[in-house]
This record gives C-alpha cells, structure tokens and sequence, in this order.
C-alpha cells in the first residue's frame, strides 16, 4: 500500500527509492537464460520540467514532429478521455537503466555479432522497461495523480527521414532534459554510470522539481568532444559506421536489423537468439564510456 506522506515528505526520494526497489525486486529484470541474473544494475532517476523551452528545441534537432510534454499530455487526455486536464505544472520522470558488468563483458569478446547474453539484454530489458514504465503510472494512480509512458502510448510513431528513423519521443533526449548525461559520437548516451544502458520515461502531474543540468553542453560527457584523442566506438564498429563526422544511422541499422542475422547464420550460432534483429552495441563495450563519464586521458 502506498502512503501518501511519504511522497508528501520527499516525492523525488521516494518515487527514486520505489523505482530502485521495483527493479531489484521484478523477476522481468532477470536472464531466465542466465541464471535468472539481472538484466540491469540499479536505475538513475532524474526530472524535468515539461516546459522547459529545451523541449521546442527538439522540434529543429530532432525532428519537428517531435513531442514536448504539453503535446504527450494532449494526446493522452485525449485517448483517455478523461484526466486531470492540463496541470499548470508538467514534469517528466526519465529513469537510466544500467547494463550489467557480466553482459558488458560477453560482448567485448566478440567482434562482428552479439553475444547471447547482450541480445537478451535487449529485447528482455524493453520487456522490463515496459513493466518499469506502467509501474510508475500506476504507482502515481495510487498517489492520485497521473501519467502516460509515451514510447507506450497509441500516438508514438517512428517516421523514415533521410538521415535515417526518427521517433516523436526521444528517450535518450528526453534523458538529456532530465539531467541524466550527455551524447557522444556515436550518437550514445553517456550518463554517470556509461553509455552502456537503456533508457524511459513518464510524463506526470505530479508535483516534482526538476533535477539540474550539471553538464555544460549536450557533449560534454564525450572524451571526442572534448578534444582528446578518442574515436574508440568508430573502432569498435564492424562496419565503420561511426566517423568523425559522427554516425551514420542508416548503415548502422542495416546491418544491425540485416546483415548480422546472415552472419549468426553463417557462423552456426543462431540457437537462443531473440527478437526481430540481433542487436548490436559494439559501440557500448571497449570504450572509456562504457561505464562511467570518462575521466580525462582514457581515451589514448
């Protein structure tokens, strides 16, 4: 049962606290192939202000079709509806999900194809991110307020551009506002705890301040970016889609959703494999981000 004084006390300590808890607890964080190890270490949780004006930024950097908030919140009210109406104050709960130390490590032993392990990290871990994500509105139904997961919801679309598919919900975007982490090179989100990691998100009227931005720029994070000599995740592409220039999605999704499904083939390695592509990461594991921000002159 939740108690409502307890939010009331410390709603951002307890809404972290009881997002920690359930994903130390779900058995949908678990590799029932592994063991039933964890899929992921203990989640980063942050906040942001649905208003803030970063969010009309997306709309050129993104796409324009990319949602603020304001709009998630719209098209929910309008599925439902019903609702709360429009709060004067719209907040966003972003929580990180870290790759676990053992995946990490049975994918920097390969080199052209994922491991077993990390490919059920995949496709398991959205599984759990799913379960996390309507965890979180309910625990605010509870609460008496409301929320929507909008990558959940029937208006979330995914649309072909010429620099490759484009979402109207940004996880990693989203991630960035909440003051989470920073980008990299290979388009990655390097948070305190690595690149190596998934992301979601809830768009809520609960009343929650939003975390500060402690970063001083969107690449602040990225040893690249600040002018060390890097560059280790366009090493680890096996099909050098990671250049200076950054990275190049529609090579890399090629071979991800294509290519490697030949190759497992190929190799004889396709038993246990999940999900409609394999999975790739390479860019995740082997590099001075993998698991923390990294510290100046591991990049050499």
């Amino acid at each position: 049962m939740v108690r409502k004084e307890e939010f009331d006390r410390n709603p951002h300590l307890f809404v972290e606290t009881k997002i920690k808890d359930f994903a130390a607890g779900s058995v949908k964080n678990q590799l029932p192939a592994f063991n039933c190890e964890p899929i992921f270490d203990a989640p980063l949780v942050g906040f942001a202000d649905g208003d803030d004006p970063i969010f009309q930024y997306y709309k050129v950097v993104v796409s324009d079709f990319h949602l603020t908030p304001r709009e998630a919140w719209e098209r929910y009210l309008q599925g439902a509806g019903a609702g709360s109406g429009q709060p004067d104050n719209l907040r966003v709960i972003s929580f990180v999900m870290p790759i676990t130390d053992a995946t990490r490590r049975s994918l920097a032993a390969e080199s052209i194809v994922p491991s077993l392990r990390w490919n059920h990290t995949r496709w398991q871990g959205h599984d759990f991110i799913t379960e996390l994500s309507n965890y979180v509105i309910s625990l605010l139904g509870e609460l008496g307020y409301h929320g929507v997961a909008p990558e959940l919801a029937s208006f979330f679309e995914r649309r072909e551009m010429p620099s490759g598919l484009v979402s109207n919900w940004s996880q990693r975007h989203i991630a960035y506002a909440a003051g989470l982490g920073t980008f990299s090179l290979s388009d990655g989100f390097i948070t305190p705890r690595g690149i190596a990691m998934r992301c979601g998100s809830v768009v809520t009227d609960a009343p929650l301040n939003p975390s500060p931005r402690t970063y001083k720029h969107h690449l602040a994070n990225c040893l690249f970016y600040r002018g060390e000599s890097c560059g280790r995740c366009m090493q680890r592409c096996p099909v050098g889609a990671i250049k200076e220039s950054g990275h190049d999605k529609i090579r890399c999704r090629e071979f991800m959703q294509g290519r490697q499904k030949e190759i497992l083939k190929e190799l004889g390695r396709e038993e246990g494999y999940m999900g409609r592509y394999v999975g790739c990461g390479f860019c995740q594991v082997k590099v001075p981000c993998e698991f923390q921000i990294p510290p100046a002159g591991s990049g050499s």
